[in-house]
């Protein structure tokens, strides 16, 4: 009950990534509150429902932890969408995606500037899309990769009142599926990765043990992003 006292925002919350932080982090002792476009299926101890591409939306979550909890500890950015790429994304798309995954975490942490409690931390998820892509998937790859830069962006700015670290994710299921064969094979850590993987990743950045760490990109993707491939190699054929 390492946070017993201490609250945590989460953006993002109501599935997958975020509501395994959400869980994790009330594990660890803390209150935690929530934003996100549908109810979460576990108990909060504030939710707000909205949409945090909107600015109101933002503006009211961040009053009503204000008043809630009077000071924050722990914020996490979590919560993105994506409207494609390249086949099918256009310009109002592409400032949806980036509204959601640059925009407002930058405007939320503004926000709460004034109810950051000492040791304040912020984490940004990002993903290894910031570094590397598959085709037709710029809206989202731009997102990551602005919130990669943001994150050391606001560490600078932010030095003295909180750290900021981004995690970067990569293939992480959330929908409990089985995987086998070349799905495992193709991440040196033997599986792929779990919500819970990036949860305790957010746990330990926001930690104590980790207070001399800020602007920061934590990759938690199981290798994958280094293992080398070429046609022919650990099995893998290019058709």
């Amino acid at each position: 009950m390492a946070f017993t006292g201490k609250t945590a925002l989460i953006t993002g919350v109501s599935r997958g990534i975020g509501a395994a932080v959400a869980e994790a982090f009330a594990g660890a002792g803390a209150r935690v509150a929530g934003i996100d476009l549908e109810p979460p299926g576990q108990a909060l101890d504030l939710f707000y429902r909205g949409d945090v591409g909107e600015q109101e939306a933002l503006e009211r979550f961040a009053a009503a932890c204000a008043e809630a909890f009077g000071q924050v500890d722990f914020l996490i950015n979590n919560a993105m969408l994506t409207r494609g790429g390249m086949d099918r994304c256009g310009f109002q798309d592409f400032l949806a995606a980036l509204r959601v995954g640059v925009a407002a975490p930058y405007y939320l942490s503004r926000l709460l500037l004034p109810h950051f409690a000492p040791g304040a931390s912020i984490i940004n998820i990002s993903s290894t899309r910031a570094f590397q892509s598959q085709a037709n998937t710029e809206s989202y790859t731009a997102a990551k990769g602005g919130i990669t830069a943001l994150t050391h962006a606001m560490a600078v700015s932010l030095k003295g009142r909180a750290r900021v670290n981004a995690i970067a994710p990569g293939w992480i299921d959330t929908s409990c599926s089985a995987f086998s064969g070349s799905d495992l094979r193709q991440h040196p850590a033997g599986r792929v990765g779990k919500p819970s993987d990036i949860a305790q990743a957010a746990l330990f950045l926001c930690g104590e043990g980790a207070s001399f760490i800020t602007g920061q990109t934590l990759v938690v993707d199981g290798g994958m992003s280094r293992l080398m491939v070429y046609h022919g190699d650990e099995g893998w054929t290019l058709s």
